[in-house]
């Protein structure tokens, strides 16, 4: 029986022009989980990521914390869904920079609903899969670990396609996988045990290398 670790990015650039770089913060996060990997002698087979930069720049700083050399396989199927093309689907109207509690708060409240919508097939995000294609893109990921490896793997990834993951291996409902989503912190761990016929849910969304007072401002979910 293998064991695959999921692991969300370190915080992104929330807010600004570019979403997809991680913050200074996400960057320690991502060390220090290395670090956490380090220190409990974690090892892996094989190491898969999305094609996001913050998904390699997450992996960069895990590999620097745990002096991994792993070269990742790339995998498309691992990206997050674009959020912005979600919210204009059913709010094609400018949004306002997510500058204060509200805003932030009306940000997530369309982010919901757009999803709930594309999830059921009511609305088509401009530049995006369908969800069936999306759901197909992460199962694909899962199918490789089976097939291919038995020992620990590491997979770097986003909250859409991790809470995706969970939600086939529990059997969830759309609005369950949403609720998921939106809960994983960012370097959050998601732990799979595996066979060569199934996955099984052990952990989910754990941060266990910021698990210490000195890291209680490093949580973040952004």
């Amino acid at each position: 029986m293998g064991n695959l670790y999921l692991v969300r990015h370190g915080q992104a650039s929330f807010g600004a022009e570019n979403y997809d770089e991680l913050s200074p913060l996400g960057l320690r996060q991502s060390v220090r989980l290395g670090e956490y990997f380090a220190a409990k002698g974690l090892q892996f087979e094989a190491v898969l990521t999305g094609t996001l930069a913050r998904h390699a720049q997450t992996w960069a700083g895990i590999a620097q914390g745990a002096g991994y050399t792993h070269v990742p396989i790339p995998w498309p199927g691992l990206n997050e869904y674009d959020s912005e093309a979600v919210i204009r689907a059913i709010h094609p109207g400018p949004l306002a920079k997510p500058d204060t509690p509200e805003i932030y708060r009306q940000h997530f409240r369309l982010l919901r609903d757009g999803l709930t919508q594309w999830m059921n097939g009511v609305v088509s995000p401009h530049g995006m899969p369908t969800y069936t294609a999306f759901v197909e893109g992460v199962s694909s990921a899962l199918t490789h670990v089976r097939q291919h490896y038995t020992g620990n793997v590491l997979l770097v990834s986003s909250g859409g396609p991790i809470s995706t993951a969970v939600g086939q291996v529990l059997g969830t409902t759309p609005e369950v996988t949403i609720e998921l989503n939106l809960r994983i912190r960012n370097s959050a761990v998601t732990e799979f045990a595996f066979t060569p016929k199934r996955h099984m849910l052990m952990t989910f969304n754990t941060l266990p290398h910021l698990d210490a007072p000195a890291y209680e401002e490093w949580v973040s979910y952004t």
